[in-house]
Order: C-alpha cells, then sequence, then structure tokens
C-alpha cells in the first residue's frame, strides 16, 4: 500500500523549513512522497500580506522540482475560495483510493484540530502527523496525533517577510532559485512612500 503524505499551507513563503519538515516526515513514516497543496485562501487567514495564488505555487514548484519525492498540487488554487482540510483530503482520497493518507500539520494547530469543518470525516480519511519546531510545547489533543520533533530549524514565513521589509538577508533560508524568483518579482518588499 502506497503511503502519501499531505502538507497544506500557504506558503508565504515556501522556506527551507517546509522542505525539511517534508523530507524528514518522508523519512521517518517511511512516506512514498509528500505532496505541497498550497491553499487559494486560507479560512483563518485574511488575505493581508499574502501574495498571489499563482506566485507561491510556482515558488513551491521551484523549491522541490530537484526531489522526485516531492510534488506539489494546484487543487486548492484551481478550486479557489476558502480552503478546508476535508475538501483537500476528499479529493486525494478519490485520486488515491488505494493509498494511506497522512495529513501533516504544525504543532501550533494541534490545540484547534477538534473545531476543524468535518473533523471526524478526515479523521476516517487520514491519519495526523504533527511537526514540533524548536520551542514548542507539546500539546494535548482529543484527536489522535503522531508527533515528530524538527531539531535545529526554526524558521517562519512571517520572519522571512519581516527580514524582507526590514532589508535584512533571507539567501540561507529559501532555496537558490526561489530566492531569484522573489527578487525577480519583487516580492514582499516594502510598498514606497505615496502608492496605493
Amino acid at each position: 500500500m502506497r503511503r502519501i503524505g499531505i502538507l497544506g499551507g500557504t506558503f508565504n513563503p515556501v522556506h527551507m523549513g517546509h522542505l525539511t519538515m517534508a523530507n524528514m516526515v518522508l523519512e521517518k513514516f517511511v512516506l512514498d512522497k509528500v505532496i505541497f497543496v498550497p491553499s487559494y485562501l486560507p479560512p483563518h487567514k485574511s488575505g493581508r500580506n499574502v501574495i498571489t495564488a499563482q506566485d507561491r505555487l510556482k515558488m513551491v514548484g521551484l523549491a522541490i522540482r530537484d526531489n522526485r519525492h516531492l510534488e506539489i498540487s494546484a487543487f486548492e488554487i484551481k478550486k479557489g475560495g476558502k480552503s478546508y482540510t476535508i475538501d483537500t483530503i476528499e479529493h486525494f482520497r478519490q485520486r488515491y483510493p488505494e493509498a494511506r493518507l497522512f495529513f501533516i500539520i504544525g504543532s501550533d494547530h494541534i490545540f484547534r484540530l477538534h473545531r476543524w469543518k468535518r473533523i471526524d470525516a478526515i479523521q476516517k480519511i487520514a491519519s495526523f502527523i504533527a511537526v514540533y519546531r524548536p520551542g514548542f510545547k507539546a500539546v494535548r489533543s482529543s484527536i489522535p496525533v503522531q508527533r515528530v520533533m524538527l531539531p535545529g530549524v526554526d524558521i517562519s514565513s512571517s520572519d522571512i517577510r519581516h527580514r524582507l521589509a526590514t532589508g535584512k538577508t533571507i539567501e540561507h533560508l529559501v532555496p537558490k532559485n526561489v530566492f531569484r524568483y522573489m527578487k525577480r518579482h519583487k516580492l514582499y518588499h516594502p510598498r514606497e512612500k505615496g502608492t496605493a
């Protein structure tokens, strides 16, 4: 039976932490592949400071293109609207009816899993894997979750956006081809005074 991981997120932008997470889970849980699923519009975010879906999709594609065990899906972006996990999980269940599915989340999502839309249905289709970053404490959950620690990697997309906005380097935090894409398209740079 194939074992497939699904890693959803805004990826605003994708960074080395995402890649390390995917590769570590891939190895630890003996998965055949991990599929990155950039969201069109996350239900818990207003869209402020989130760049276009197409730019985020392109950057993820660039980040994973040299790893045959990592894939990208444009399902949520093509679907449009708010992205709910149940819709994505059901899509991949139809696409891989015989596979065992694992939905990969950050540890900060554990405490609110029970509030997710149709969480009971999600649990019947996929198992949860929670990835802990340094500094995050284990959180109890009424939802069964397998846990893994991500040692030595403490990178967040918000930190990267802040560094860019304040003129600091991020070259060591994102893949080189992603960095070049961001620079070429002038993503995340602060607006000049007087611009709308």
